[in-house]
């Protein structure tokens, strides 16, 4: 699995899932989600899917839009990988379960090993887990419980993996992320403040720590594609979206800032971690 530090970042694959027609529609309003624009919710998908094939030079797999499953796009729910292993989660929400399927069957046509999740008393959100590269952080919150979390443990042996209480309904990864090998970001609310106080009173690892004015600006992929040595960079919402952090993130001088946005996605519940999954491997073909 190489020495910690080695994976975070390190990926060859991104997987996506397509915007439904159903997230413009009264079907969403059944849901309880806002009717998006529907045409603009599917240019940001289009333009993030771009992002990440042409800039970062990812293998991009889209998996199709399913109409019975308004909130798909956000498939980084769904799994935590780590090297060649895939847990698989369990949603929360009972309604999003079904959106594993065809994450699962992706996975597994990539090599990867599948874990499953199969009690029944544990939820998880993949966007609730945080790794380092040195270790994992699980959020409790909302949507993930005590036994999720264990079961992350159960799967990752060989890296640490620490709880932290997430308050509001925020994930995680909707407070605080990396955005370097070293360097946690995080949010200027209470909320991702004192996520990242219990980080640092948990882990035995010295990070540099950044704070933005925007909770969602902290949501980003830091990403090393290709060979070690290669160029860094940070995928994270651009201007248009959050302003206020755009100068903050400029001193992050050691990676390349790659702005997308996810403005219209972001009203149905979307951070920019959930609407991929990297493959920090490179998985059996």
């Amino acid at each position: 699995m190489g020495p910690p530090g080695e994976g975070l970042g390190r990926c060859s694959h991104a997987l996506i899932r397509g915007v439904p027609e159903s997230l413009g529609s009264g079907e969403a309003a059944v849901a309880g989600l806002p009717a998006l624009d529907l045409a603009k919710a599917q240019r940001e998908h289009g333009v993030l899917g771009g992002k990440l094939r042409q800039r970062l030079g990812l293998q991009l797999l889209e998996l199709p839009p399913e109409e019975s499953l308004p909130l798909g796009p956000l498939l980084g729910d769904t799994a935590v990988i780590q090297g060649d292993t895939a847990l698989i989660t369990r949603p929360w929400s009972p309604a999003r379960r079904p959106e594993v399927e065809g994450v699962r069957k992706a996975l597994q046509d990539l090599g990867l090993r599948i874990v499953e999740m199969g009690d029944e008393n544990a939820t998880l959100d993949g966007t609730d887990v945080l790794f380092t590269g040195r270790e994992f952080f699980v959020g409790l919150s909302k949507w993930t419980n005590h036994r999720g979390a264990e079961i992350v443990a159960d799967t990752f042996r060989d890296f640490a993996v620490s709880t932290v209480p997430v308050s509001g309904p925020s994930h995680l990864r909707g407070l605080c992320g990396m955005g370097g090998p070293r360097t946690v970001v995080a949010g200027s609310s209470e909320a991702a403040q004192k996520a990242v106080r219990a980080m640092a009173a948990l882990t035995d690892h010295p990070y540099a720590s950044l704070t933005l004015p925007d909770d969602a600006a902290a949501d980003c992929l830091f990403l090393r594609p290709g060979l070690p040595g290669g160029p860094s960079f940070l995928l994270h919402r651009g201007g248009g979206d959050l302003p206020n952090s755009q100068e903050a993130l400029q001193k992050l001088s050691d990676v390349t800032l790659v702005p997308v946005s996810c403005s219209e996605l972001e009203k149905a519940g979307a951070g920019l971690s959930s609407l991929c999954l990297v493959l920090s491997t490179r998985p059996h073909s």
